[in-house]
């Protein structure tokens, strides 16, 4: 009875969210924020206090959705919130995101992965996935160093045999390297850039 509750709550919370992410992922569209660095800093800035909190959206959203290009908006965190918290922020959502992304692949298996990734990219990981502790080891490298794309590797985590709290570990201990290597190349170019002007 407990469980069922529980069940109906996180359905409750999945649809309501989703709604939401596909509102507010139409207005961005249209407005061009995850296309342009620009329009994206310009965005964040008129939100006020409520931009980390915008900002964490829409890293949950690039990583969901795997269309837009994630290092638009991790260069426009650091370039809008500094270092430490660009970082941070970047971290928040593309953790949530990478969360979500393995229960979505979970709930609606290989079907979906096929209708949102090439057949090439499919092609070339789908034989990880019976490779079982070997997929474990190769999926906690991918996300240590940016060696393959894992925003779809995520999503094939979700159709293997792994357990959720091995995903999540591999997820918040190892993302934060590639996270804040890619920050510091960030503050290193702009601080150079900067000089020579």
């Amino acid at each position: 009875m407990e469980n069922n509750k529980t069940r109906r709550i996180i359905n409750i919370i999945t649809v309501f969210g989703t709604i939401l992410m596909c509102i507010f992922f139409y207005y961005a569209l249209k407005a061009e924020i995850f296309t342009s660095e620009e329009k994206m800093k310009i965005f964040l800035e008129k939100g006020g206090v409520f931009a980390p909190i915008i900002f964490v959206i829409i890293q949950i959203v690039q990583v969901v959705i795997p269309l837009i290009p994630g290092g638009i908006s991790q260069g426009v965190g650091v370039l809008v919130f500094g270092p430490l918290w660009g970082f941070v922020y970047n971290y928040v959502g593309i953790v949530i995101g990478s969360i979500i992304v393995f229960f979505i692949a979970r709930k609606y298996g290989m079907k979906l992965i096929k209708k949102m990734f090439k057949k090439e990219l499919i092609d070339k990981y789908i034989n990880w996935l019976d490779k079982g502790k070997k997929f474990e080891k190769f999926f906690a490298l991918a996300i240590f160093f940016p060696i393959a794309p894992d925003d779809f590797l995520c999503y094939l985590a979700g159709v293997t045999n792994m357990n959720a709290k091995t995903y999540i570990a591999i997820i918040v201990l190892l993302k934060p390297f590639t996270i804040f290597m890619y920050s510091a190349f960030l503050v290193l170019v702009s601080k150079t850039f900067f000089s020579l002007i």
